[in-house]
């Protein structure tokens, strides 16, 4: 990367940073926005609960399953119909939904949400909740890139980084607290509370930006087209590091996504324990995506990625070693410590391929290319929660481990080719620098 813009991709990456959930808008503030900051957390407790939803049903599918008369495998199809859903519809919603008023769009997402929720904890077959969690998906792929382009609008423009920040912090805490909590809430009392719970909080957002965001606000948006987003995928060096970003979410969520049943069979941990398992998780995840934007800094963003995907494939292979050797009774701390450095190094990956993604296209189209990287994951997410079920037809749980190390193995080399035809292609001539020109866009 080039040193002379080197600095605007660190701030772009802050004000970026946590977006896995971001799709793309451009914002051209020709008028002043009505700034107030106590709409930042209306905004980030609707993001806290689409987390805590999106990512809470891996510690449920055992209970789901039994409940529902069907088989763990197929409970987990649940994961990848959201992901799915999630990662083929954001993009074509947001730009259709681009022309309309934010603040009535994240109110009414955010309002469905909610409603989706309870119809989900009411549901009795799996058509039922699979056909609620098609529908949260759209939803949700509606409210969190249309959240985090009004945060950069409702501050100045030296403040947009923190705004953002406040946003994402709700999927930092989904990830390390909500999922969790839905864990203990499940078990305690059923795991339609859970769902009963996130509409809880869904419904409490919804009223807060109702009272928090003036009419009018963030009018000036500009979604990027669905064309903008056709082109940036037709970059050959774009695609080839989606298809890593595919293949890295694929490992891990073939493995996240089945997680319940694998500490089941490989340690004594039941119920709630399950809730600090995961707990465990998250606190690690929050502290990779913490330590990879300063290593990314210092070290650049290849040798992050070489080494997370390496720590990943190593932890995902180790969990199964543990599972499979270890007995259940002596399992416990080894299996935590391998989900703690897999929770760091997979998501210590995240900001570093926003980086690369960023020094390969430049400031300028980095928010296309963002909302490309988010929307790959969450198809990546689909295929490995789809990989695990096929898997689990045919093995233990406790084998998962090495099912997501192959794929993560898989990422690791993908990566390297990338990197040796980068490096063969410069010392060509082929590959020219990345544009620097800094940009006074907030990404959606």
């Amino acid at each position: 990367m080039a040193a002379t813009w080197k600095p605007a991709i660190r701030s772009y990456i802050l004000e970026t940073n946590m977006t896995a959930h971001s799709n793309v808008a451009v914002s051209r503030l020709a008028t002043a926005t009505a700034r107030r900051p106590g709409a930042l957390y209306w905004l980030a407790l609707g993001a806290f609960a689409i987390g805590t939803e999106g990512f809470m049903i891996a510690a449920l599918l055992t209970t789901i399953a039994a409940d529902i008369r069907v088989s763990v495998a197929r409970a987990g199809l649940l994961v990848s119909i959201f992901a799915l859903a999630y990662a083929t519809s954001s993009p074509v919603l947001t730009a259709l939904t681009g022309r309309v008023d934010r603040r009535q769009l994240l109110i009414a997402s955010m309002s469905l949400f909610a409603m989706l929720n309870m119809a989900a904890a009411m549901a009795h077959s799996f058509l039922g909740l699979a056909a609620a969690r098609v529908l949260l998906a759209l939803a949700a792929g509606i409210y969190t890139p249309n959240a985090n382009a009004l945060a950069g609008a409702l501050v100045p423009a030296e403040q947009r980084g923190r705004a953002i920040a406040v946003v994402n912090g709700g999927l930092t805490a989904a990830i390390a607290l909500g999922v969790p909590l839905g864990a203990f809430v499940g078990e305690r009392l059923g795991w339609r509370m859970t769902f009963v719970g996130v509409g809880v909080l869904s419904a409490t957002a919804a009223a807060g930006l109702a009272q928090g965001l003036q009419p009018g606000v963030g009018a000036a948006l500009v979604s990027a087209s669905l064309g903008d987003r056709i082109r940036a995928v037709r970059n050959p060096r774009v695609a080839r590091t989606l298809a890593v970003t595919t293949v890295w979410a694929s490992g891990s969520y073939a493995v996240y996504t089945y997680v319940a049943p694998l500490l089941y069979s490989a340690t004594p941990l039941r119920g709630p324990q399950i809730g600090l398992a995961l707990f465990t998780w998250g606190l690690a995840a929050g502290l990779g995506l913490a330590v990879s934007g300063n290593a990314t800094d210092r070290l650049g963003s290849q040798v992050v990625l070489r080494v997370s995907l390496a720590s990943l494939t190593l932890a995902l292979a180790g969990l199964a070693v543990v599972a499979n050797v270890i007995p259940p009774a002596r399992a416990v701390v080894p299996v935590l410590a391998a989900m703690a450095l897999w929770g760091m190094s997979s998501w210590a990956f995240f900001p570093a391929q926003q980086t690369r993604l960023i020094e390969i296209v430049g400031v300028p189209s980095a928010p296309v290319a963002l909302s490309l990287n988010a929307s790959f994951m969450y198809l990546g997410f689909s295929l490995g929660a789809a990989l695990g079920s096929f898997s689990l037809l045919h093995v233990s749980a406790r084998h998962l481990g090495f099912v997501g190390a192959t794929c993560e193995l898989a990422a690791l080399t993908l990566l390297l080719v990338n990197q040796a035809r980068d490096a063969r292609s410069q010392a060509d001539g082929v590959i020219s620098a990345a544009p620097h020109a800094t940009s006074n866009t907030t990404v959606e």
